[in-house]
């Protein structure tokens, strides 16, 4: 099965929600739109399931124009952000409510149904109803009674975004193996980073109804074409630094200067933008060859297990992310350090120059 998305573009109230969208999948792939709220995601499984209609553009299953064929006569699944499951059935009957309507075999239904609790951990729990169960395990319902039905086409709407962090990491990787294990196309929504990263496959970025890359998902968070790329696949946003290069050195702020060694040996004398990501800031140095930006705190986030350091070197305000539990005074001064193997680096247009990854753009 092939499903191909062209030029698809949705105005509502003169607000643009899509905005020439074209894209093809395949059977048997895992695919995750990336972006932040509003980005255009919803709208655009909505229109892939036969929801809503598109104002420009068509969708053509197999080369054949399906644009205007309502949800009902599509062989799709969707999950949604809120689970959603019959209140008065048995985990077992809101599995199997699908197969029912289609009017399958009760053996090949028994069969199916208690197959698909196994690869979400429900077997147990088949004999109760949904308010016995936690939120995880509801969630676990809702996403078991679209895989049972072995549709075509997968559609996943942000479903984990309720729930807690532990839960969610436990479910990416559930879902990821499933996932691979099927033939359907997967279409999964996200707004964070590390879960797309954790679901693999192929990616896309969109921004305010537009697509700004893609590709497959783990090259395209090494190598973001461009800065708002590189912004909405990372979180924190990834920080930026005004720099200049001339022949022998990249300068940083007033004073700092960093060899071109490395990836950065390229460089040509000019200005650039530098991105580097949270994590790759640290509060000691990693190895001889890190840099050192003096900075004053403004705010020490911790989230979990993690701290958030936000600081300001010079004018500039960035966020180093560091694992542990850390307390920093306000207006204090500390000491940021990066390695320059981690830089990104960009024109003053935004487009990407050069990755970590050694290989010029």
């Amino acid at each position: 099965m092939s499903i191909s998305i062209e030029n698809i573009s949705l105005t509502v109230n003169k607000e643009i929600y899509l905005k020439d969208i074209s894209l093809d999948f395949e059977s048997g792939s895992t695919n995750i739109f990336l972006g932040r709220t509003l980005a255009g995601k919803t709208s655009l499984l909505r229109i892939m399931a036969g929801l809503d209609r598109p104002d420009q553009g068509r969708i053509l299953v197999n080369g054949k124009d399906v644009t205007g064929v309502s949800v009902r006569k599509r062989n799709i699944s969707m999950v949604y952000q809120q689970f959603i499951n019959y209140p008065s059935f048995t985990i077992y009957e809101n599995i199997a409510s699908p197969l029912k309507i289609s009017g399958m075999d009760k053996k090949k239904i028994d069969r199916q149904v208690r197959e698909t609790a196994e690869m979400l951990h429900l077997e147990s729990l088949l004999d109760r109803i949904p308010t016995e169960l936690s939120g995880g395990q509801q969630q676990r319902c809702a996403i078991a009674r679209a895989l049972v039905k072995d549709s075509n086409l997968l559609l996943l709407d942000e479903p984990l975004v309720n729930l807690d962090y532990k839960l969610r990491e436990e479910l990416q990787i559930d879902l990821r193996d499933i996932f691979q294990q099927r033939g359907a196309i997967v279409v999964y929504t996200t707004t964070e980073p590390a879960e797309a990263l954790k679901l693999g496959g192929n990616i896309v970025v969109l921004d305010e109804g537009r697509m700004l890359q893609t590709g497959v998902t783990s090259q395209v968070y090494h190598r973001p074409a461009t800065i708002k790329v590189a912004e909405v696949f990372s979180d924190p946003p990834i920080n930026l630094l005004h720099c200049s290069v001339d022949d022998s050195a990249l300068k940083l702020g007033e004073s700092l200067m960093i060899p071109l060694k490395g990836h950065l040996r390229s460089l040509s004398p000019g200005n650039y933008i530098l991105g580097i990501r949270s994590n790759h800031l640290y509060l000691n140095s990693q190895n001889e060859s890190n840099v050192q930006l003096n900075t004053i705190v403004e705010l020490a986030e911790i989230n979990g297990s993690e701290t958030f350091i936000h600081v300001k070197y010079g004018t500039t305000k960035i966020v180093a992310q560091e694992v542990g539990v850390y307390s920093q005074k306000i207006d204090s001064k500390i000491m940021i350090y990066l390695d320059p193997a981690n830089l990104f680096v960009f024109s003053e247009s935004g487009s990407l120059i050069l990755s970590p990854d050694n290989r010029s753009c």
